[in-house]
């Protein structure tokens, strides 16, 4: 037998998904170790190698490829722990880092304070060098200058150098000797260019890709390395894989190159996973995935079967110019704490109990009121049965801290102020569910929902509901959404290069010739990950602009090139319809601006199979293990439910609310006016009502 595997290392949770090649699915969880991340993948494993009645080194040998992917870069990002990095620009521009883009604020009285820059300005060191805009070189290189800021940098123990000349992406000359000159002076020291890391136009955020990349780039060098090691050492001898912020996956040689581009993998893979169990399950290409685990709530769409990426994302205070999977994350997880602010107002997160202590009914000295809590004061959650059973819950704590900490405040009964944390946590998340589809010019109406991770099935119903959603699919792995997205997905990564023209103006060369360059990166690259693959493609595209707009749109070409006026018509074409959809207007006669060229090289992995499940009828009175008192407010408070086991439905089961559905990584909980039905795969289909 020979089988797949991934890993999503969350900030609570560490989840694993295990196939076969009969397409039987198996999921585990195991509790995340926040200092070392491989301990928790190594327990996740070890739960495995039980499941399948084997030793984990037979198992592990048995593993043709795992993925692994995870929110290393983004605390890295967040909590300020990245390597110490040296950073090497143009003189005159030191303190581009500091200056930033503004970032978006919720509104005109919302004034957060000035950030500290990325990098420090101590170790910013400018030196001397102008390349203008055209490609000259105006001021020649003072090599001597750039000696002495490398020396400099072993003094005060840089771990990583990133290096952003203004203008190098009209002419890298200058940084690729700077990049020689770092070799001589500090060899093995990791280093970036930021013309071959993101070649585009600002050169705040050319220079903000290189610093996070270089800062990155030891921690996940030492992260891959770990893990890699200690797979081998169990008897792994199969691929490993990387997953990217693009919903991809690569090689841990290209990951390591390039780290900046595996920031959120593991929210970035909810969506592979979502499209891939709605083309299965009705052929919908239209989906809102949501994906509550343990310390966050995540937010997707895929249009028309294509997952919507964005080069707009911000990380704490910087901006992430790069293409990432659009996903809108909120401090809405099964952890995150309720608060009362002075107004006596419940919110719930952004703060969260994480995996260390964790909630306090986790009976590990947690002390603060979270959803988790909530959920099982509620009933919602069966106190024997959390992971299946390997985990006990203590009600009694959860009662104690609620009643302490809101009941008691508000003067409220402990179960109406759970279901305060309750209400409060699902608006919250419904908000973000409403920012990133009808405020996008997105009818959530007509489109599918797609939930994951273990806490979410307890909120869908009402979200739906709310929303006017019609269906919510769930698949029976939900609790590891993202986890299962490295199974599916493929290895892919892109290029890109800016080349500013107009098309009242086009050149045609000049811009065939960028394309050109980039389609020879791509199929490198293609051809380097053929032995992982069935077939490899590349799409090309442009960020484009009408004139004196400051942001572009991304726009597919038709074709590899733009030949003549018949092409270029239709790229003209393609971007009013764009600007249109997204912004609601468009000036046909206007010409447009075309800024940055890219190339997306994807190579095609076997697809995993789907097993399907023998019809067993409506009835699904077998599966039921008996009823406990929930909370449903609206039918007057608890009553008794009936409580199904995941494991004993079959397809075609049909569930009428109210009801709770227990998986082991999962609780599914049915409000009044709704109906679940097992779906041939094993997946449960919602009609909200």
């Amino acid at each position: 037998m020979t089988y797949r595997a991934s890993i999503d290392v969350g900030g609570t949770f560490t989840d694993l998904v295990f196939t076969d090649e009969n397409g039987e699915l198996a999921v585990f969880k195991a509790s995340t170790t926040p200092r070392e991340t491989w301990k928790g993948m190594l327990d996740a494993l070890e739960l495995a190698g039980k499941y399948y009645q084997m030793p984990l080194s037979k198992l592990l040998a048995e593993t043709a490829a795992i993925t692994y992917s995870g929110t290393t870069g983004t605390n890295a990002i967040i909590t300020g722990t990245g390597a110490k990095v040296g950073l090497i620009c143009t003189r005159g521009f030191r303190d581009i880092l500091l200056a930033r883009e503004a970032p978006r604020k919720e509104s005109a009285y919302d004034w957060p304070p000035f950030p500290e820059p990325y990098v420090p300005r101590y170790l910013t060191l400018p030196v001397t060098e102008r390349i203008n805009a055209e490609g000259g070189i105006d001021v020649p290189l003072k090599e001597d200058e750039v000696r002495h800021g490398v020396r400099q940098f072993k003094e005060w123990k840089v771990e990583a150098i990133a290096v952003s000349l203004l203008w190098s992406i009209t002419n890298p000359i200058h940084e690729e000797r700077i990049g020689e000159i770092i070799k001589e002076e500090l060899p093995g020291i990791p280093y970036v260019l930021s013309h071959e890391l993101n070649s585009i136009i600002r050169e705040y955020r050319r220079m903000i890709s290189a610093a996070i990349d270089a800062s990155l780039h030891p921690i996940l060098v030492k992260d891959i390395d770990q893990l890699g090691r200690q797979l081998k050492e169990k008897g792994f001898k199969g691929n490993l894989l990387v997953g990217t912020a693009s919903g991809g996956v690569l090689t841990p040689e290209e990951a390591c190159s390039r780290p900046i581009y595996t920031i959120g993998s593991g929210p970035a893979l909810g969506p592979v996973a979502a499209k891939y169990f709605a083309l299965k399950e009705g052929d919908n290409n239209d989906v809102i995935v949501l994906d509550m685990g343990g310390t966050s709530f995540d937010v997707s769409i895929v249009t028309k079967g294509t997952i919507v990426v964005t080069r707009e994302t911000m990380v704490k205070d910087e901006v992430l110019p790069i293409s990432r999977v659009d996903a809108r994350s909120v401090g809405s997880g099964g952890g995150s704490i309720a608060w009362i602010d002075p107004g006596k107002l419940v919110h719930v997160g952004p703060q969260s109990s994480g995996a260390e202590p964790g909630p306090a009914c986790y009976m590990r000295g947690g002390k603060e009121a979270t959803v988790s809590d909530a959920n099982l004061v509620l009933g919602y959650l069966d106190p024997d049965y959390f992971l299946g059973g390997r985990m006990k819950l203590s009600p009694q704590l959860a009662q104690e801290v609620i009643q302490g900490k809101v009941a008691k405040p508000l003067s409220l009964e402990v179960p109406e102020a759970a279901f305060t944390i309750f209400s409060t946590v699902t608006h919250s998340m419904i908000a973000a569910i409403r920012d990133i589809t009808i405020w996008q010019g997105i009818d959530p109406r007509e489109y599918l929902i797609v939930s994951g991770g273990g806490a979410t099935g307890m909120h869908i119903v009402p979200m739906a509901q709310e929303l006017g959603v019609k269906q919510v699919l769930i698949p029976k792995v939900a609790g590891t959404l993202s986890a299962l997205g490295g199974l599916v997905a493929d290895i892919t990564t892109e290029y890109s290069a800016s080349y500013f023209t107009s098309s009242d103006q086009f050149d045609y060369e000049a811009a065939n010739s960028v394309l050109e360059s980039l389609q020879k990166k791509g199929e490198a690259f293609l051809a380097m990950s053929k032995g992982s693959s069935r077939e490899g493609s590349l799409e090309y595209f442009v960020e484009a602009r009408y004139p004196y707009e400051v942001w572009e749109l991304s726009i597919p070409l038709r074709s590899n090139r733009i030949k003549g006026e018949k092409e270029l018509a239709k790229l003209i074409e393609d971007f009013h319809n764009t600007h249109e959809r997204i912004f609601a207007v468009k000036e046909p006669g206007q010409s447009i601006e075309c800024i940055i060229w890219r190339v997306v090289a994807t190579a095609k992995i076997a697809q995993i199979k789907a097993k399907e499940m023998a019809a067993g009828g409506k009835d699904p009175s077998a599966a039921m293990i008996g009823k406990r008192d929930a909370y449903f407010k609206d039918i007057g408070g608890f009553v008794k439910t009936p409580v199904y086991r995941g494991d004993k439905l079959t397809n075609g089961n049909k569930i009428a609310a109210p009801a709770i559905i227990e998986e082991p990584t999962t609780t599914i909980v049915l409000f009044p006016g709704s109906k679940a039905t097992i779906t041939r795969f094993g997946n449960y289909l919602i009609d909200v009502g």
